[in-house]
């Protein structure tokens, strides 16, 4: 069974910086592709950056240049680096992996900026 266990979310001010980390499980997580999904407030849910098993990594132009996506296949982890943080980002955060009926999801993790 999948378990995708996201932390490291919370309050931050504009400008701030936050990283996210989800504990992967039930997958081999070395061969898997991973990604990190939001879902702002009243919004539908989008991605936001994945990578895949060779460390290819690609984002939403809203968050380039800003956000690093990161994985450790040795702790089954990966990361969401946020930097220059804006009240846009403000959205539930979601680790995901693609499962043979699509994506599949963790719990999700709050991150808000406010001042």
């Amino acid at each position: 069974q999948v378990q995708l266990v996201e932390s490291g979310g919370g309050l931050v001010q504009p400008g701030g910086s936050l990283r996210l980390s989800c504990a992967a499980s039930g997958i081999v997580f070395s061969d898997s592709t991973m990604g990190w999904y939001r879902q702002p407030p009243g919004k539908e849910r989008e991605g936001v950056a994945t990578i895949t098993k060779f460390n290819n990594a690609d984002y939403a132009h809203s968050v380039r240049g800003r956000f690093t996506i990161s994985r450790d296949n040795a702790k089954n982890r990966v990361y969401l680096q946020m930097t220059n943080l804006n009240p846009e980002d403000t959205a539930v955060y979601y680790c995901a992996t693609p499962g043979p009926r699509g994506w599949q999801w963790g719990q999700g993790t709050q991150v808000t900026v406010s001042p």
